[in-house]
């Protein structure tokens, strides 16, 4: 993972604080960690379609309020949003099926609860920014970026019934002296592949100066660290998605988070070669 090319691919009005990717069937779905939309952006037409997750859906909802989803993931067609569950109301879960284009709210509260009494993280460190979802397992990435850093991927064979959840900690390279966490992750053939950003700051609700951000790669059966490479020395990038896949490269498309209330959004196209 050592040659790589990031580039700036496009502009999308009307989208503000990315925060997670899905490419799928040529559509780009897109999610804003201050919005109830889930935004469907179409490639070849560039046309953005904006699809309500609630009732009375709102873009730029005020921080105190927001429902910060962070992660998106799917499940055959069916597009899974998770709000962070780092508040009180950043606890919900969405299941969007784009056959019937019909979304479905829950409450992900107790499963949080269980998450942190098990692993022993407290309301104020819990973050999750990333979903991976097999037909076994899903898996959670905490982004460590509190004060006791508890960086790593959450996980249990069996979320349905009875869960007992497992904690992985990573503790990935320094950028300037503070350590990247986790901000998205998706699963390529055997390969975890993530984002991290490194942000100064210990808090999981205030923002920090941002410092760069990493791509890494992480084996899907042994869950170690295999590789990480710095991609960028000022963007917090959010998002990760597979855009192409070759047999000497790998495509992915990246969002960033840009703190701010412009609804405008930059997609980046980071290419890996082998």
């Amino acid at each position: 993972m050592e040659k790589f090319q990031l580039t700036l691919l496009l502009k999308i009005a009307g989208i503000g604080s990315a925060s997670g990717l899905l490419y799928q069937n040529e559509k780009l779905y897109i999610i804003s960690d201050n919005s109830n939309y889930l935004y469907e952006y179409k490639m070849s037409e560039e046309k953005l379609n904006k699809i309500a997750l609630t009732e009375n859906p709102k873009e730029n909802i005020p921080k105190k309020e927001k429902p910060d989803f962070e992660a998106i993931s799917h499940k055959g067609n069916e597009i899974i949003i998770l709000g962070s569950g780092s508040t009180d109301n950043r606890n919900k879960v969405i299941q969007y099926k784009s056959s019937s284009k019909k979304a479905k709210e829950k409450d992900f509260t107790e499963m949080y609860k269980l998450i942190k009494s098990q692993l022993f993280i407290t309301d104020e460190e819990l973050n999750i920014e990333g979903l991976i979802i097999t037909e076994e397992t899903i898996y959670f990435f905490q982004r460590g970026n509190g004060e006791s850093g508890k960086n790593g991927i959450i996980f249990s064979d069996d979320v349905a019934q009875s869960p007992k959840f497992k904690f992985i900690p990573f503790d990935l390279p320094k950028i300037k002296n503070v350590t990247p966490t986790f901000t998205d992750a998706i699963l390529v053939d055997d390969k975890i592949y993530f984002l991290a950003a490194a942000e100064d700051t210990n808090s999981t609700y205030l923002d920090g100066e941002v410092l760069g951000s990493i791509i890494g790669q992480i084996d899907f059966k042994t869950l170690k660290l295999e590789k990480t490479i710095q991609i960028t020395e000022k963007n917090k990038f959010e998002g990760l998605t597979l855009y192409k896949k070759t047999e000497t490269s790998l495509e992915f498309l990246l969002c960033e988070d840009n703190d701010t209330d412009v609804l405008e959004t930059d997609i980046y196209k980071l290419n890996i070669k082998f």
